[in-house]
């Protein structure tokens, strides 16, 4: 009776075990070639202005990770930053150039200069403010997400949302806004 029972739940794994290895093996293959890209240029050459005047380019594409990771180089020249968000399924990493930043994460605050890096947890309410009249960081979403073509829509001049529209435009790139800007 024993072994019976180990053939039959032996055979009803075997379907299981190879859907697995069919997932596995339908990912894509990443390119096998690295690259450069230069300073003050983009990924693919696009330019991405956010606030009509602050560069915002990619230099690790999703297209690059099948997904799995996006890098942007931003160049602040005004003050401020986004509404208080949560990414629920996406880790933020960012790495301060030059200037100075507000983070905040959860309820805890956060002064970041040149040579700071700070990690933003998925799920975890964060916002960030440039304290400075110019800033440069990098910053990276693990797994990408929608966040390119976010930032792209946020950098056409003739895209004017209003908060309402600018809400439901968040959550359909993967991010849910919960607050206001940080005040500082």
């Amino acid at each position: 009776m024993e072994r019976k029972k180990f053939l039959l739940t032996t055979a009803l794994a075997i379907p299981a075990l190879l859907v697995g290895q069919v997932a596995i093996a339908q990912k894509p293959k990443r390119p096998n070639k690295g690259f450069v890209v230069k300073a003050n240029e983009s990924r693919f050459g696009e330019k991405t202005l956010l606030f009509g005047n602050c560069p915002n380019d990619i230099k690790v594409s999703q297209k690059d990770t099948n997904g799995d990771l996006t890098i942007f180089e931003y160049i602040g020249n005004q003050k401020g930053g986004p509404a208080l968000h949560i990414h629920p399924n996406q880790d933020e990493i960012f790495f301060i150039v030059q200037g100075e930043y507000l983070f905040q994460v959860g309820d805890k605050r956060h002064n970041l200069k040149s040579g700071d890096t700070i990690f933003l947890p998925r799920t975890v309410p964060h916002a960030f403010a440039q304290l400075s009249d110019t800033g440069k960081m990098f910053f990276l979403f693990q797994p990408s997400g929608k966040m390119e073509d976010f930032f792209r829509l946020l950098g056409d001049p003739n895209f004017k949302p209003t908060p309402e529209e600018g809400d439901k435009i968040s959550l359909e790139h993967g991010m849910k806004v919960v607050g206001p800007p940080l005040q500082f």
